[in-house]
């Protein structure tokens, strides 16, 4: 790694560490969304993600799933990642037990969430810094969880900083899961391809999957599935 590299992630980290003023307890899952919003993410693919998310965590069934589990409770953190150094929270560790806790991260993520209109800058892609910074939050998880996952969702291949495979192995040891959400392009390509990278490079750990959305408006769906079989563990994705 070179020394502008290493300053990078050093910077990268502070910023990550020092917006996670963290609200969380014992859980039954504890899960990182980690979104793209490097230069590539358009306001299209943005909204996209931010609103999905948004969507998805204040859906009925989400709800419903979390309430079904042993202590009734999931927490997250949502941040957002480009190259080495780019990095932001949005949501710091936050649990949701209740459609009132899920109104209330949505509402956070869709107000501090990427636009796509300041993405010149933010450069590539880089998917092991997102699985570095995301398992450092999984290591300083303020409580117990009976399961951490780290959620990807980008629209491209790590093309900056650190091969994955070193972040994705490392992550695995720790017994943390790493699951994925290709999002697809905007023209008939249903990102496929993206999400077979994904499954052979980048998913990991238990019960790991990838999602495959058809097209941008199945979006907010595969990722309320995606949810709903993280929070549950007795759906097929």
């Amino acid at each position: 790694m070179s020394a502008n590299s290493f300053l990078g992630l050093v910077a990268m980290l502070v910023a990550v560490f020092s917006g996670l003023q963290a609200h969380a307890a014992d859980v039954d899952t504890a899960i990182v969304f980690a979104v793209d919003y490097s230069s590539s993410v358009d306001p299209a693919t943005a909204d996209l993600q931010r609103k999905g998310h948004a969507a998805a965590l204040t859906s009925t069934e989400v709800v419903a799933a979390i309430a079904g589990n042993h202590l009734g409770c999931i927490s997250i953190a949502y941040i957002e990642w480009a190259s080495p150094g780019r990095i932001r929270t949005v949501l710091p560790w936050t649990s949701i037990c209740t459609l009132e806790d899920a109104e209330a991260a949505a509402l956070v993520i869709n107000e501090r969430g990427d636009t796509g209109f300041s993405r010149s800058g933010r450069g590539g892609t880089s998917v092991s810094s997102a699985i570095d910074v995301a398992s450092l939050l999984l290591d300083q998880f303020p409580g117990r969880a009976t399961r951490k996952i780290i959620d990807i969702s980008a629209n491209g291949e790590n093309n900056d900083g650190l091969p994955v495979e070193p972040s994705r192995r490392k992550a695995i040891a720790k017994g943390y899961t790493i699951n994925a959400i290709a999002i697809p392009a905007q023209d008939d390509n249903p990102g496929h391809q993206l999400a077979s990278y994904f499954a052979d490079c980048v998913i990991g750990g238990p019960e790991a999957f990838v999602m495959r959305p058809t097209a941008p408006s199945d979006y907010t769906r595969a990722l309320r599935r995606k949810l709903l079989t993280e929070i549950s563990m007795n759906i097929e994705p």
